[in-house]
This record gives C-alpha cells, sequence and structure tokens, in this order.
C-alpha cells in the first residue's frame, strides 16, 4: 500500500507541476493577444515549418473545427499564422493543435524568438544541404567507374560504398522533407513534402534493390543529387523569402524599445516599451526615436520624420507639435507627453497593417488557394498514372516505370502558384509604407489596380482645409486694427485667417468678448459693440449708409458703421494640379464630389481643369454617386478625408485618405497616405498596377512550367535530378520576379510649384 500510496503522490505531484507549467505558458500567451471588435482576441504566430499551399489547407481546415475560433488566415511569403478567436479559448490550446499539426509555433511578438525560429531552420537546412552535397559528390565520383564499364565484383562493391555514403546522407539531409510528410499522413492529410519524400526513398530503396540483388544499375547518384538540389531550392527559397519579410518587417524595427520617464521627483526610470502609458513624461535626447504616440511638452528640436512619412528632410517642431511613434529627435533635448500606448500608437497600426497584407481574399488569391490545394493528391495520381502507363507501355519493366513516376512526384509543384499572390502582396505594401502609404490588406492593392474613375473630396484633400482671405473690402487703419484685434481673442478658423491677411498695425484694447456659436465674436470699444462673424448677425448693427461692393463670407462692423466683408477661400494644395494631371495620364476621369457651395468648387474645378464637378454634396448624395457609377460597370476610387467622407470611402471600389483625415474616416479607407501631399494618389495607383502585372506573371510562369514540366516528365523526357532542378527553380523565378515590385519606379516627386498662392485671380476683385 505505502509503495502503490507513494506512486500515487508521485503520479500526482508531475501532474500538478505539468498543469502548472501549462497555467504559465498560457498566462505568457494571453499577453500576446491583442483586442478586436465584438471583444474578440486577435494572435499571430510564426512557424518557420510553414512550405506551401497544402500546409495552408491544413492548418485553415483543422483550426476552422474549433468553434472558438472565429477566423484563420495563413501568410506563406512571412509563414505567420492570425486568429481571431473567443477570449474564453486559451492560447496554450492553439499552440498545441499547431504542434499536432505538425507546425511548432510561436507568438509573433516574441521577435527574437521568431528571428532565431526562423535562423535555426536556415542553419537547419544549410547543414543538410552540406551533408547531401558532400556525399553527392562522393558518390558521383564512384559511380564514374561503372559508367567506365566496371561489372561483376567490383561493380557490386562500388554500389555498396555508394549505399553506405548515400543512406546515411539521405536519412539526415531528407528530414527536412521526411518530418514535414510524416507529420502531415499522420494526420491524413497530404502536402507537397510527401510525394518529394516518397521520390527520394523510392530512388534509394530502388537503388538498394539493385545492389542486394547484384543489378548493372543503382541510382545512389540520382538519389542524393536529387536531394541535393531539392535543399538548394529550399534553402534559396527560405533566402528570398526571408528577403520579402526583411522589405517590410524592416521597416518596422527601429521602433524604441524603451524611454526615459520624467518621475514626479525629477529623476529618469528607463521602462520597456509595453510598461509606457498614457500620460506619461518622458525626456527625449538626440538620436532618441519618439517610443509611442506623444506631444511636446517643453522644447523644441529637429526631427527625422522619414520613418513615418518618407520624408528625408528634417522638420522643426515645437511646445504642442504631435509626434507619431517611429520619428528620431536630432538636434535638442525636449520632454513630451505620451497620448497612446505601444499597442494603440502609429506604428504599431502600421505593423497590424503589414501583416494583414497578405491576407485579403481577393480574386487572385482565391484562385491561388484552390490550385495549390488540389495539387498534392493531383501529383499523386499523375505518378500513379505515369507509372501503370509505362508498366503497360514497356511490357512489365518496373525500373523505368518507377524511374518515370519519380520524377513526376518531384517536378509538379505548386508552390510556384502559392507564392505568385502573397508575395507580391508583401512587397507591395513595404513599397508603399516606404512612400508614406498604408495599406490594410492586399485585396486593396487588387481592387486599387482596378479602378476606372477617380471622385476627389475638396475641403482637406484638394485644398489644404485651412481658409484664407482672397477678397476684402477696403478698410481704415482703425477699421482693420479693431478687426485683427477682435479676431485675436478667437481660435476659430476664419478669425485666424484674418489674423494671417491684417498686417500688424496699432493694437486697440477692447473690452470683455463674447463669443457666439453659430454667430461669432463680438466686443465693446469706446462704448460701441463691434462684431465679427456671419454677415447677417453683423449687419444687425452695422449702419446700412451704402450696400456693401460684394457680400463676402465673414464681416466686421463698429456699431453705426457701415461693415467690412472678407472673402474666405481654402488654399489649393501646391501639388493638387500636377496631381490631377498625373491621375488623368493612367487614363482615368476625375470628378469632384464636395459638400461646399457651387461658387467656391467651381473656382477650384476652373483652377484644376476639371470640368466634372457636384457640390452641396451630402453623405447620402456621395453614395449616390458612388453607386451609379458602379451599376454603370465602372469601379470608383474615392479620396476624401472628413468625417461626413467616412461612408463614401466605405462605399468605393478602393479609397484613400489622408493621416490628417478623421479616425472614422481612416478606418473607413483602404489606404491612408501620411505624407502632406496627394504625391501618393497617383504613386500608389502605380504600384498596384505594376502589382497586378507581376502577379499575372506569376501566373503564367507558373503554369507554363507545369504545363511544360508535367507532359515531359510523363514522357520519360526528364529525369529525377533535372526534375529537381526544375521545380526548385520553378519556385525562385516567381519570388525573383515578384522582388521586381521593388525596383525603382517613376517619381512623383514635384519639379514646380503649382498655384502657391490661392487663386490669386480673386485678389484684384
Amino acid at each position: 500500500m505505502s509503495c502503490c500510496g507513494g506512486d500515487i503522490i508521485a503520479d500526482r505531484s508531475l501532474e500538478n507541476a505539468e498543469a502548472i507549467s501549462l497555467a504559465g505558458k498560457n498566462a505568457d500567451l494571453l499577453s500576446y493577444g491583442h483586442g478586436q471588435d465584438g471583444g474578440l482576441l486577435c494572435y499571430v504566430f510564426s512557424s518557420p515549418f510553414i512550405h506551401c499551399g497544402s500546409c495552408i489547407a491544413i492548418i485553415e481546415k483543422e483550426l476552422a473545427k474549433e468553434a472558438r475560433i472565429k477566423s484563420v488566415r495563413v501568410n506563406l511569403t512571412l509563414k505567420r499564422i492570425s486568429l481571431v478567436v473567443d477570449p474564453k479559448l486559451p492560447p496554450i490550446e492553439i499552440v498545441q493543435k499547431l504542434e499536432q499539426l505538425g507546425y511548432p509555433a510561436m507568438p509573433l511578438d516574441a521577435e527574437k524568438g521568431e528571428e532565431s525560429a526562423h535562423g535555426k531552420e536556415a542553419a537547419k537546412l544549410l547543414r543538410a544541404l552540406a551533408v547531401a552535397g558532400f556525399a553527392a559528390m562522393n558518390v558521383m565520383l564512384l559511380s564514374v567507374s561503372n559508367w567506365s564499364g566496371a561489372d561483376g565484383t567490383t561493380r557490386d562493391f562500388f554500389h555498396l560504398v555508394s549505399a553506405l555514403i548515400a543512406i546515411p546522407a539521405v536519412a539526415y539531409s531528407g528530414q527536412v522533407f521526411f518530418r514535414s510528410a510524416f507529420l502531415a499522413l499522420s494526420k491524413r492529410h497530404l502536402n507537397m513534402d510527401v510525394p518529394i519524400s516518397l521520390a527520394v526513398i523510392l530512388a534509394v530503396a530502388m537503388s538498394l534493390y539493385e545492389t542486394l540483388t547484384h543489378g548493372s544499375e543503382a541510382y545512389f547518384d540520382a538519389a542524393v543529387s536529387l536531394l541535393f538540389f531539392l535543399l538548394i531550392g529550399r534553402y534559396l527559397d527560405q533566402m528570398m523569402r526571408e528577403r520579402a519579410r526583411n522589405a517590410v518587417s524592416g521597416l518596422t524595427r527601429l521602433a524604441a524599445r524603451g524611454a526615459n520617464i520624467i518621475l514626479p521627483s525629477g529623476k529618469l526610470e528607463y521602462r520597456p516599451l509595453d510598461e509606457i502609458r498614457v500620460g506619461d513624461l518622458i525626456r527625449l535626447v538626440p538620436g532618441d526615436r519618439v517610443p509611442v504616440d506623444s506631444k511636446i511638452v517643453s522644447g523644441e528640436s529637429d526631427f527625422d520624420l522619414s520613418l513615418v512619412n518618407g520624408e528625408s528632410d528634417p522638420a522643426v517642431l515645437k511646445e504642442g507639435a504631435s509626434l507619431l511613434a517611429g520619428t528620431r529627435n536630432l538636434t535638442s533635448t525636449i520632454d513630451i507627453k505620451t497620448t497612446q500606448t505601444s499597442e494603440k500608437s502609429f506604428l504599431a497600426e502600421v505593423s497590424r497593417m503589414l501583416d494583414a497584407a497578405e491576407n485579403g481574399r481577393g480574386n487572385y488569391v482565391r484562385i491561388a488557394d484552390r490550385l495549390a490545394r488540389i495539387y498534392a493528391p493531383a501529383v499523386h495520381l499523375l505518378a500513379l498514372a505515369a507509372f501503370i502507363i509505362w508498366m503497360v507501355v514497356t511490357n512489365g519493366d518496373w525500373h523505368t516505370s518507377l524511374y518515370v513516376a519519380i520524377s513526376v512526384l518531384i517536378i509538379t509543384c505548386p508552390c510556384a502558384l502559392g507564392l505568385a499572390v502573397p508575395v507580391v502582396h508583401v512587397i507591395g505594401a513595404g513599397k508603399l509604407f516606404e512612400s508614406g502609404i498604408l495599406m490594410k490588406d492586399g485585396c486593396a492593392l487588387e481592387r486599387l489596380a482596378e479602378i476606372d474613375h477617380v471622385l476627389l473630396d475638396k475641403t482637406g484633400t484638394l485644398t489644404t482645409g485651412i481658409p484664407q482671405i482672397v477678397r476684402a473690402s477696403e478698410l481704415s487703419d482703425k477699421v482693420a486694427g479693431l478687426a485683427r484685434s477682435l479676431a485675436g481673442h478667437s481660435s476659430h478658423p476664419s478669425s485666424k485667417a484674418i489674423q494671417a491677411y491684417l498686417l500688424p498695425g496699432s493694437e486697440f484694447k477692447i473690452g470683455r468678448t463674447v463669443e457666439i456659436a453659430g454667430k461669432g465674436i463680438e466686443a465693446t470699444y469706446n462704448g460701441k459693440k463691434i462684431c465679427l462673424g456671419r454677415p447677417d448677425w453683423v449687419d444687425e448693427i452695422a449702419g446700412r449708409k451704402s450696400k456693401p461692393a460684394f457680400s463676402g463670407d465673414i464681416a466686421f462692423a463698429i456699431e453705426g458703421e457701415r461693415a467690412a466683408h472678407f472673402t474666405l477661400l481654402e488654399k489649393l494644395r501646391d501639388d493638387a494640379f500636377q496631381t490631377v494631371r498625373a491621375i488623368e495620364a493612367f487614363g482615368l476621369p476625375i470628378e469632384i464630389l464636395s459638400g461646399d457651395n457651387q461658387a467656391k468648387v467651381t473656382l477650384i474645378a476652373e483652377e484644376l481643369k476639371l470640368d466634372k464637378v457636384h457640390f452641396a454634396q451630402k453623405p447620402a448624395d456621395k453614395i449616390a454617386r458612388i453607386e451609379t457609377l458602379k451599376q454603370a460597370g465602372k469601379f470608383p476610387l474615392m479620396v476624401g478625408d472628413g468625417l461626413n467622407d467616412a461612408p463614401s470611402l466605405a462605399a468605393g471600389h478602393a479609397s484613400m485618405a489622408p493621416a490628417s483625415a478623421s479616425d472614422i474616416g481612416r478606418q473607413a479607407a483602404d489606404f491612408v497616405f501620411t505624407r502632406n501631399d496627394l504625391e501618393a494618389i497617383p504613386h500608389a495607383i502605380q504600384i498596384a498596377r505594376k502589382a497586378r502585372r507581376l502577379i499575372k506573371q506569376n501566373f503564367g510562369l507558373a503554369l507554363a512550367y507545369n504545363a511544360i514540366a508535367v507532359p515531359l516528365a510523363m514522357g520519360g523526357m526528364i529525369s529525377p535530378l533535372f526534375a529537381a532542378i526544375a521545380m526548385s527553380t520553378s519556385s525562385l523565378v516567381v519570388i525573383g520576379n515578384s522582388l521586381r515590385l521593388r525596383a525603382n519606379m517613376k517619381n512623383w516627386s514635384r519639379t514646380t510649384q503649382v498655384n502657391p498662392k490661392p487663386l490669386s485671380r480673386l485678389e484684384t476683385a
């Protein structure tokens, strides 16, 4: 009893230890979850064991069976798994399920661990490649004697020595493929490592049989060389994928890891990024990067904004200026106050967008996924068919039949098709980010390439959104001084425009000011009321000795005296004219959709030489126009920035918004450009169109390869060795073609300034 009791206690202790360990791992994994709408959590895991479209199918199909997993998407290029799950699902269960499927994974945010995993995988491939290469050279040398006419005992001896070299080499170097194939088969699935493993094992087995039965031919040299070339392809594929990953992840590696927090006592304390909270005071010395979105509370300095908006020229920012995470302090020590946590900062948003760049389910992605998923069973059927046909044709020559079947198993690979779309999407997202454009998913890039109509909002999009005085009544020094003094007591954009327009002069002491919502601001001067605001309201105190020369947008008057009127107009963006011409160069018609009045919208349209104008447009009117275009078979791009533009941004076939847009507008848009100009629009269209061309080329290359290679292999015209080289090359060609998207593209930078002043011809009115 005591022995049994002791064993039970030991078992329970072991179970408790395991439970505690699992609970600890689960608690650690929970910290990597990001909140989503509806109370759900998003996890992103990295697994270096994802190799092909079949891997995607296995993971997505098996994880989707869990009801608490709401969505799952595998990124082939980045080798990442994105899941949206019910918070009641312990993340440790996800990790365990992935391990059971043969895809050990770790949280993406564990950056060093992810890099270490990819590094270990690359090192493992390199060691396997070295062993296979060494064995292939030696077996090839031994085969020379057989090719030279050796027979009998000599031939058998060389075959035996070749077997002693080849079998251990294949057992070691082939683990890369065998392990993956075994795990897939154990879960009753097929992936592309299954036919590869089958081909190598059959080649070795056939050679061993020939050796033991004193056959005249053995294929150890072909089997090891086959594995050698397969590993070359897998290693180069790994390196080129790493290059594609670096094109994206390298952009965010410059983010700060932490910051020096100013404590209430005035002392500095370094805190890692995830411990920084909203409202913390941070001291930035020259060379530091802003860790999270913040505002300057003390000091002035030059900042490098290139990571945020792509601009190379430093910007001088002072107290009150907003800073986005990733900007770098260049010249002076300043104090900043945080406005966001690291999870909600600009760089975190960018990182999420880049991670999602491949996850869109566009037409091309769906086509590639379907083709990749049916390929694994199709390969085995083709190989079986080739074996049977050749057995019939050769009257039962199983050597030749098996040789052909092995070639078919190797040469038919969907990896090129699986890579055709995602690599382009990921590289496109990185290229756009370098240009200051954030893309939400790969579908958006596909839709942008399809647009054939462009709709532009006016206020804040074509214009700066900042009003400027372009026409004014003749003003005496006294009236101008009083108007400027009264405007100085208001933060309204119209008041600031009047301050900027009226040159500084004599100062006037005015009485207490009162700002009346929807009307304007009033005060007293020498016992008389003075008002600045809506013309109809100002006219109530103004004298009516004569009619005004024109009716402006804002008026000023001293009680009992004639009112002075001002016409406001927003400044046209300096690059608006050239941007419009660049869009038209793509053959895209442009329309202005604006909620402003006819006169102002028409003036902007005339300045930009645009004929199609829609004014006084409410949100419903803009959506109606978009729907009209869609019903006519058009694919409209909507560009806007305001809160009222959010519905139309969501309605467009594709949509863009500047970073200055409202939060809702940025969320509704497919693309957000961070630079303070419109050049992002034609630049994004250019990248999208080039990406579409490359995707089509990738499909063409992959399909052409299979259309040529498979019949040749089934016809016995391709050896297993050549099949291995061809299969690896097809994937590398597709990846290399995709990397062309990073080549220099047309530069949309301004060479001249168009309309640096707003509608100058009105100033003489």
